[in-house]
């Protein structure tokens, strides 16, 4: 082993793996034991151990995207951390509706969870944060803006238009097909020009951070800012291990909160909450790594990352969740359904067109974050409407 894979492979990594994954194992051993109903004392044991294995996993998770981002820059470096999450939340989904039972609405349920927690809650909190401590920042309104274009059309083929020209809150099976084409091709086209030709349209623009400068990725480095290409052929080994060590960290906190799905339904229906909240709490578990990464960044004035890390996110959830589903339930013939209620719809309208106005400002503010986080407490009365 190299003197540069021992130093990324430190002490505490390896604890935080065995950590993640013992904690995973001893969970399937342990299956009988946390079947439902569960011992009141063994429940919230169980609960708070693997919360607290979760957490040990989301700062070592955050430790390397903050290192490949510092590598790589932006937006490849939170396109990392982005995609590992997502790809491997869409795997869990497609698992779910594979197996036995009926979970029709398992996408739209966790699609609009997770829409609400990173356009509302993440995003309030972070220009929350940045704004109180920065005061008024400076985004790439080029860069924001495609985010949230497709965001807009994502959601709407997603949520509103099943409900339209569908049939019971699904799209008709000669409708899917023209659905997953379109939102994969939009997606593709997306991260081709987001990674090539409009990359500079994700980076920071506040004059109080140190700026790229405009030859990178011309051909004509800069040193010692170097082209992408330049990067990855120069550390090749490093992105590669770090690459690895990031996604095998982030599994088991995408397993673990899933595994503890149940004991979160089981305790949540002994204290009277609504079902959907358990949902909520898993939604808020999964992306935990992102979130903090976004507050640390939005703490620095790194207001750019943060939409590159959120709107992101969001654009990959629905981008790869919705085409996904939609194709298995093409292929094993379950209907999906997706069109959502008339109350989460309109909370759905109200968050994508305050964030295109929080985010056409030239700059942003901690009241357009305190504004986000209303809009997520409103959401979260509904769910026990």
């Amino acid at each position: 082993m190299t003197a540069a894979i021992r130093s990324i492979l430190t002490p505490s990594a390896i604890v935080r793996l065995i950590l993640g994954w013992g904690a995973f194992a001893a969970l399937l051993f342990a299956g009988p034991l946390l079947a439902p109903p569960v011992a009141g004392p063994l429940l919230v044991s169980a609960l708070i151990v693997i919360v607290g294995v979760i957490l040990i996993c989301a700062f070592g998770v955050v430790h390397e995207a903050e290192h490949l981002a510092r590598l790589l820059g932006d937006p490849y470096g939170s396109l990392v951390l982005t995609l590992s999450i997502v790809l491997i939340e869409v795997v869990l989904i497609a698992a779910v509706l594979l197996g036995p039972g009926d979970h029709a609405t398992i996408a739209r349920d966790s699609v609009m969870a997770v829409s609400m927690i990173i356009l509302n809650a993440v995003i309030g909190l972070c220009l929350l944060v940045a704004g109180l401590r920065h005061g008024s920042l400076a985004h790439n309104r080029t860069g924001v803006s495609t985010y949230l274009s497709l965001i807009i059309v994502l959601a709407a083929l997603a949520f509103a238009l099943p409900a339209l020209i569908g049939a019971n809150g699904s799209y008709e099976e000669w409708q899917e097909v023209p659905i997953i084409v379109l939102t994969i091709g939009i997606y593709a086209f997306f991260l081709y020009r987001q990674m090539g030709a409009q990359a500079a349209d994700f980076h920071e623009v506040d004059p109080r951070l140190p700026q790229i400068p405009a030859e990178v990725g011309t051909g004509d480095s800069v040193p010692p800012k170097l082209s992408i290409r330049e990067i990855i052929s120069t550390h090749r080994i490093e992105i590669i291990v770090r690459l690895a060590l990031l996604v095998a960290t982030v599994t088991p906190i995408v397993l673990l909160s899933h595994d503890m799905a149940s004991l979160l339904d089981d305790g949540l229906g002994r204290l009277g909450a609504p079902v959907a909240l358990s949902g909520v709490v898993i939604a808020l578990i999964v992306f935990l790594p992102e979130t903090i990464t976004s507050i640390r960044a939005a703490w620095q004035g790194e207001i750019q990352r943060v939409s590159n890390l959120c709107h992101g996110a969001q654009v990959s959830t629905v981008g790869l969740t919705i085409p996904t589903v939609l194709l298995i339930g093409l292929l094993t013939d379950q209907p999906i359904v997706l069109a959502e209620s008339p109350a989460n719809l309109l909370l759905l309208a109200v968050t994508l067109l305050l964030s295109v106005t929080t985010f056409a400002a030239k700059k942003v503010t901690a009241i357009h974050g305190a504004a986000h986080l209303v809009v997520f407490a409103i959401f979260g009365i509904t769910l026990f409407s």
